[in-house]
């Protein structure tokens, strides 16, 4: 194992500005109420964020006024509706770092950009003998596609594991990724242990070797900058609502000349070009991979998410949440024998803190924290053979977003208190 010195490219002099939390916490409607006779405290935020005022002002208004199908109808309310959508895409294709807004395919969510790859992408492309390489530390959206494809096409796949500090082991990542390797994909940031991996590194050593990359990047483009040609994917995949946006909206973000390349996942709508009964053509990118009615609603309220968090800044975001995350690590030290899991450095991970309790178990933790007002989440998020690397059966997640200040931590540690007092510990 060997330790590892990787630092973000946030430094003591480019500190960003600092976020004014009570603002934001008044512009989030759900957080203004009580959860059985307390205060909510909301730390669930990397299974899903609360949505801005805004973001639900912009469902409501696309209903009231211009609701209609997109890119068939030649009537005023089609044309807004056609127009707030492609907008969304334009903007869409800016927050991830000045990319072609052809390149950005909509989706229901992360899960289903990264079985579109699979499926679309992987099926023309990975043979009986290839190679795919996923990781220890990944949810199963980014491995049960990858084991199906696999399956199918009779290839193997194989892991990069982890270090007892939770980071990528990459000591023999030579013998990992080979010259059979087609695909190589890994989570940008780990839902269950915050870290923060060197996807550019990774990328570098699959390029060499001919494979293509494919970012599950669900936990870390809601949270921290990222500039898509940077960090050397060829896939990258994210979900709306884990960003302030709508449920039911996700992201493919491919390089140009691999959409082109790629066949329809699904079919029917405008993802056609010209049906005849003996061929089909398809559409151009991105709407060939956009078959029937999409959530229009959705994507269009997703602009105003996207515009919520340029006014705070990316990078605001990222320090306020390194900040938090600091914060709360001290804090949960008051409580003996608790164990956090992933990096302990928190310029290496994000703000998603899982943690054990020696003697209780993670989901009496989520039952108790939630009679408190707490929300937290408690299992194996989806993360099954990471949870079985690391010996649990289960974890307690607590996580940041915007919204959170460090009353909230206090909270949620006073409350860890006295729930051992409750068990007797």
């Amino acid at each position: 194992m060997q330790p590892d010195t990787r630092k973000t490219s946030l430094s003591a002099e480019s500190l960003p500005k600092e976020l004014d939390v009570a603002a934001i916490k008044a512009d989030f409607p759900v957080l203004n109420q009580k959860v059985n006779g307390y205060p909510l405290v909301y730390l669930d935020s990397a299974a899903s964020s609360q949505k801005p005022r805004e973001v639900i002002n912009a469902i409501l208004e696309h209903y009231r006024h211009n609701h209609a199908n997109i890119h068939r109808g030649i009537h005023t309310l089609a044309d807004r509706s056609t127009q707030a959508y492609e907008n969304t895409r334009s903007h869409v294709a800016r927050f991830i770092g000045g990319t072609e807004p052809e390149e950005i395919v909509f989706t229901s969510g992360t899960t289903d950009s990264l079985n579109l790859i699979a499926f679309a992408w992987g099926d023309l492309n990975v043979h009986e003998g290839d190679e795919i390489v996923i990781t220890e530390m990944e949810h199963h959206a980014n491995i049960v596609p990858w084991y199906q494809l696999a399956q199918r096409r009779k290839a193997r796949l194989k892991i990069i594991p982890i270090t007892v500090c939770g980071h990528l082991d990459l000591s023999n990542i030579n013998d990992i990724i080979t010259s059979r390797t087609r695909i190589v994909a890994l989570c940008h940031m780990s839902n269950v242990l915050g870290t923060i991996n060197p996807v550019t590194e990774v990328a570098a050593i699959a390029h060499r070797h001919g494979a293509i990359v494919v970012v599950d990047g669900a936990q870390s483009a809601p949270h921290m900058s990222v500039h898509i040609r940077d960090l050397g994917a060829d896939f990258f995949a994210f979900s709306a609502h884990k960003m302030l946006g709508p449920t039911g909206v996700g992201v493919l973000w491919g390089k140009r000349e691999l959409l082109e390349e790629t066949p329809p996942f699904r079919t029917g709508g405008e993802m056609i070009r010209e049906v005849r009964f003996d061929k089909v053509t398809w559409n151009d990118i991105p709407h060939r991979f956009e078959a029937g009615t999409p959530n229009i609603s959705g994507v269009v309220a997703f602009d105003a998410a996207l515009n919520y968090l340029e006014r705070l800044g990316m990078p605001a975001v990222h320090h306020h949440e390194m900040e938090l995350t600091k914060y709360a690590f001290g804090r949960l030290a008051e409580l003996p024998g608790l164990e956090i899991q992933g990096p302990q450095d928190v310029e290496q991970r994000g703000g998603a803190i899982s943690f054990t309790d020696p003697v209780i178990h993670p989901h009496d933790i989520g039952t108790f924290l939630d009679s408190r007002g707490v929300a937290i989440r408690a299992g194996h998020h989806c993360a099954q053979p990471l949870m079985r690397v690391m010996g649990k059966v289960a974890t307690a997640r607590a996580s940041f977003y915007v919204y959170n200040d460090k009353q909230d931590i206090d909270v949620l540690v006073e409350s860890l208190k006295e729930m051992r007092k409750y068990f007797g510990v």
